[in-house]
């Protein structure tokens, strides 16, 4: 396993802190770290194998897209955080966690983002029913991008 630098470290912290009140999940090498913010904090770190990274489709075609989303009025959109990867599902080949007309609770899974094998879970933030998932599936995105849209109840 590769050394972290102490600039690693600041970037690792400094992408945690742009992410917010999400789960985040970092792998490198055997090293897997954990961190879950919000009304309570939990941090852990325990060394496993790391699981064959996704295929990922070419960024060209989410970025043109990232244009011409609208989300409608009185619709919430959830939103890429930062420049990363969007996975719909935990793993390749698992069961999307949310499609469109899925009726989600706030703090319920709708997605998976990566940032320099960083992982965050995606929360809906309101209850309500999904009616666009306009991001493809491990993609990357832009910054501010619309990667789900919900009809709040």
């Amino acid at each position: 396993m590769a050394e972290l630098t102490h600039d690693d470290v600041q970037r690792i912290i400094q992408i945690i802190d742009e992410m917010g009140d999400r789960d985040v999940h970092l792998e490198i090498g055997e090293l897997k770290l954990h961190v879950t913010r919000g009304t309570t904090s939990t941090l852990t770190a325990r060394a496993a194998p790391r699981p064959t990274a996704p295929a990922r489709a070419a960024p060209a075609a989410s970025a043109t897209a990232a244009a011409t989303i609208e989300v409608p009025a009185g619709h919430s959109a959830i939103r890429a955080p930062t420049m990363g990867t969007f996975y719909r599902a935990s793993s390749p080949g698992a069961r999307p966690h949310a499609e469109i007309g899925d009726r989600v609770q706030p703090d319920d899974t709708v997605g998976v983002f990566e940032v320099m094998k960083l992982f965050s879970t995606l929360r809906a933030g309101v209850a309500g029913t999904i009616t666009a998932i306009p991001a493809a599936n491990e993609t990357m995105v832009q910054q501010d991008q619309v990667l789900i849209i919900i009809k709040p109840e």
